[in-house]
């Protein structure tokens, strides 16, 4: 009866420790930034995870190469990660200025797409690095939502 229970035990502690790398990798996606993002902004990250804040916006921004709004001309293209902590409407990315080109939306519930080189724009080229604009959007206006 003995030997029974140490293999039990034994069994269970090696299964709580196969949970840690688990629960390491799912700390590895935009949470955090979502627990300090301010309520009614978007953000755009340069890397994966929400790592290398770009910028942050509580309107549109068409031109992300301009340096006019929110975003910089260096911001332009360069997104990785994305953000929406928006109080009433989805966000619409567009690959091109002026609302031009593929779009991909991300909504409020999802609140983030922790790594863009998982989506494609509705015109198919990758939305990775690929941002030059955004603009809030209801859901009708979106036929692509980043995952």
């Amino acid at each position: 009866m003995r030997k029974a229970f140490a293999v039990l035990t034994t069994v269970a502690v090696a299964s709580l420790g196969a949970l840690v790398p688990a629960t390491s990798a799912q700390a590895a996606d935009c949470r955090d930034a979502m627990a300090g993002a301010l309520s009614g902004y978007m953000y755009a990250y340069d890397s994966a995870n929400c790592n290398g804040h770009l910028g942050h916006a509580s309107g549109d921004d068409l031109n992300w190469g301009d340096s006019a709004l929110s975003f910089q001309g260096g911001d332009n293209n360069k997104a990785s990660s994305i953000l929406n902590n928006g109080n009433s409407y989805e966000v619409k990315f567009y690959s091109g200025t002026g609302g031009t080109g593929g779009h991909i939306c991300l909504s409020r519930s999802e609140g983030w797409a922790s790594n863009l080189s998982d989506d494609d724009f509705t015109n198919g080229a990758s939305a990775n690095n690929s941002i030059s604009g955004h603009a809030w959007s209801s859901a009708s206006n979106c036929s692509r939502w980043a995952v």
